[in-house]
């Protein structure tokens, strides 16, 4: 199991422009193909090429786990029946509301979800029914935006480093996995913009540093891979 380093058409953000879970990946047609199989080698999933609403922003503005995906109302059917053709038990929920950034909100693996503490009590219980887990609002570092700040593997979760001892515990609870705090990127503390991974493989953004690759691999159970 290693850590891999890679980039999304010259940025190191692979994190905001795909979505990773331990059954599936969805990355931007303009994503090459090179680096689609590499993806696919790595985790062991099948990736698709899609967008989200005609957005390459996949990682922002959609969260996923095994069990189900949260898409933002401007999803486009085509879109959701080519997550549907690599994943077709998955559930799918199309979320009515004014949120849109659904991946920036929504902290989830198999075992759990944290949500953005600002949304409604009936959209929480769609989501944690989508996702299938127990779906509980929360903060990291004091900010709502959860999804951005930390990501989630079935065996570690890795967030902001100015996280809450409380906070940690909420986590640690919630997603059932230990929980630690770093960067990515060579300093930058919203940890899921730049990494993707699944309890297999983790894929770091091209910038992210040698000491920040040492405490993702203690954090997510994964080493660096030298290619």
């Amino acid at each position: 199991m290693s850590i891999f380093l890679l980039d999304f058409f010259g940025s190191a953000c692979i994190g905001v422009y795909s979505l990773i879970t331990e059954k599936m990946g969805i990355v931007p047609p303009v994503v090459s193909e090179n680096k689609t199989e590499k993806l696919q080698d790595w985790l062991k999933v099948r990736v698709i090429q899609t967008l989200i609403g005609e957005s390459v922003l996949i990682g922002a503005l959609a969260s996923a786990n095994s069990h189900g995906i949260v898409l933002p109302h401007f999803v486009r059917e085509e879109e959701i029946q080519a997550i549907k053709s690599i994943c077709s038990e998955i559930n799918v929920a199309v979320m009515n509301t004014k949120t849109t950034a659904y991946g920036n909100v929504i902290l989830t693996n198999d075992f759990g979800a944290l949500v953005d503490p600002r949304i409604r009590k009936a959209d929480l219980k769609k989501i944690g029914d989508t996702l299938g887990v127990e779906t509980v609002p929360g903060e990291i570092a004091g900010l709502p935006y959860v999804g951005s700040l930390a990501i989630a593997t079935n065996k570690g979760v890795l967030a902001h480093p100015l996280l809450k001892e409380e906070e940690q515990e909420l986590l640690a609870d919630v997603l059932k996995a230990p929980v630690d705090v770093g960067t990515i990127n060579c300093g930058i503390p919203y940890v899921a913009t730049g990494l993707i991974g699944s309890s297999h493989t983790v894929v770091a953004g091209s910038l992210t540093t040698g000491p920040e690759l040492f405490i993702i691999g203690q954090a997510l159970d994964v080493v660096k891979e030298d290619e």
